[in-house]
């Protein structure tokens, strides 16, 4: 075999004493990577060490793409109806809050001030069921341009609101509580009126005028969205709000536009922004995400050991081949080139076939689920645990670079020692040997 690639590379011009990475030693290391009956076992190694890093890193690309579509999701859907600052007063109530929040809007970077009366109630319906919820008060005007909200009306409208006769609440209470649109909820609060007895609950029905679906079950299964004026009445805060919520162009520019509000308020306010809200819930996102990542780069590593071994096979079954090479003056450095080759050309395959599987689940990763959720019979994903309704895949084109650098730096790697023992062995002990 060693002698038909030097003919061959003899009639080409070169010889093995050629220029590194020749044609000689690329038709030797081609040699190498096909399997003869007697390499069969050789063979079965290299072939697992191909699969194994293909699915790792597959398997890193799509559990990457996933994560980062659930912290996009999230953040998307947790921002887009929450604001990014939240002002609340410090030296007493925001009485003026029609003018407090004109001045906010008009700060450079500010979308919108949203005033808002916030409350805890329990949510029934006439024909029982019951759950608690979290009434938001806030003026038509500013939930339409909510767009959240607003463009994800599932059923019914807004007029009902506009006019303050009507609520919205999410579809996934509504279907929990059989609720459709025209139907009343009776929302009761425990900060009710004051009497000789005691703060008695207020009891208060109203009408369904809208169902809203955002899209994370944790919203639509417990957010109601009142008129302001009606709610001011509700909870007993007549012409004042309990904080001014502010969505801004840019999320990432809270610290920039902090001075500006606070100078803009014109009195002393308090501050929180969505880091502080939900910091937590992040930083453990991030956590996770770092964590899986190490996790499943040991099954590239795994593969890459399998190369060490399969080339260490290799070399021991080639070591004829080897001593004949050298005698016909193939240098060491051009059989450490020729056992390296083999080895690489593994792990790049193995990674472009990986890329390649992974994109391909990336991209219809939804039918995937679904198709998994048909063979198993069972709901994959359930959006009540998870909160979003679809499976989110978001590639990130610097993070799979740092994959594919990482799965060829690992199987590159492990071809040295088996390669560099390959040019360690000496002709005349390998002969001897054979």
């Amino acid at each position: 075999m060693a002698e038909a690639a030097v003919d061959r590379s003899s009639k080409s011009g070169l010889g093995p004493a050629g220029k590194p990475f020749s044609t000689f030693e690329r038709l030797v290391a081609w040699r190498y990577l096909r399997a003869r009956r007697k390499e069969a076992f050789i063979s079965v190694i290299a072939g697992f060490s191909f699969v194994g890093i293909t699915l790792g890193v597959a398997t890193l690309i799509i559990v990457m793409a996933v994560m980062n579509g659930f912290r996009t999701e999230l953040v998307s859907r947790i921002l887009g109806i929450n604001g990014h600052m939240i002002v609340q007063p410090v030296d007493g109530p925001f009485t003026d809050y029609p003018v407090l929040s004109s001045k906010l809007a008009a700060v450079p970077g500010v979308k919108m001030a949203l005033p808002l009366v916030e409350g805890q109630v329990l949510a029934s319906a006439q024909a029982g069921g019951s759950t608690g919820a979290l009434v938001r008060g806030a003026r038509a005007e500013d939930l339409t341009k909510l767009k959240t909200v607003s463009d994800n009306i599932k059923s019914g409208d807004m007029v009902g609101y506009a006019s303050g006769d009507g609520v919205l609440i999410g579809s996934r209470m509504a279907d929990q509580l059989g609720l459709r649109v025209g139907d009343l909820i009776t929302l009761t609060s425990p900060d009710g009126d004051i009497t000789p007895m005691g703060v008695s609950p207020r009891i208060k029905s109203y009408k369904i005028s809208g169902l809203f679906e955002i899209g994370m079950s944790e919203y639509d299964s417990s957010i109601i969205f009142m008129p302001l004026e009606e709610a001011q009445l509700y909870f007993n805060a007549e012409g004042l709000v309990q904080s001014i919520e502010l969505f801004v162009d840019n999320p990432d520019d809270i610290d920039d536009l902090r001075p500006k509000v606070e100078e803009a308020a014109g009195r002393q306010i308090a501050i929180t922004d969505w880091r502080q809200r939900n910091q937590t819930f992040f930083s453990a996102l991030q956590v996770e995400r770092n964590v899986m990542f190490m996790i499943l780069t040991l099954i590239v590593l795994v593969a890459a050991l399998n190369i060490i071994s399969g080339l260490i096979m290799l070399v021991k079954d080639k070591g004829s081949d080897i001593a004949i090479l050298r005698t016909m003056g193939a240098s060491a450095g051009a059989i450490m080139r020729i056992f390296f080759m083999t080895g690489a050309a593994i792990g790049i395959v193995g990674t472009i076939a990986g890329v390649l599987l992974g994109v391909l689940v990336c991209v219809n990763i939804e039918s995937v689920r679904q198709f998994f959720s048909w063979i198993s019979g069972t709901v994959l994903f359930n959006p009540q645990v998870y909160f979003l309704s679809q499976l989110p895949a978001e590639m990130d084109l610097s993070e799979t670079i740092s994959i594919v650098v990482m799965a060829l730096t690992l199987s590159f790697i492990a071809t040295i020692f088996p390669a560099w023992r390959a040019s360690r062995l000496d002709p005349v002990q390998a002969l001897r040997y054979e």
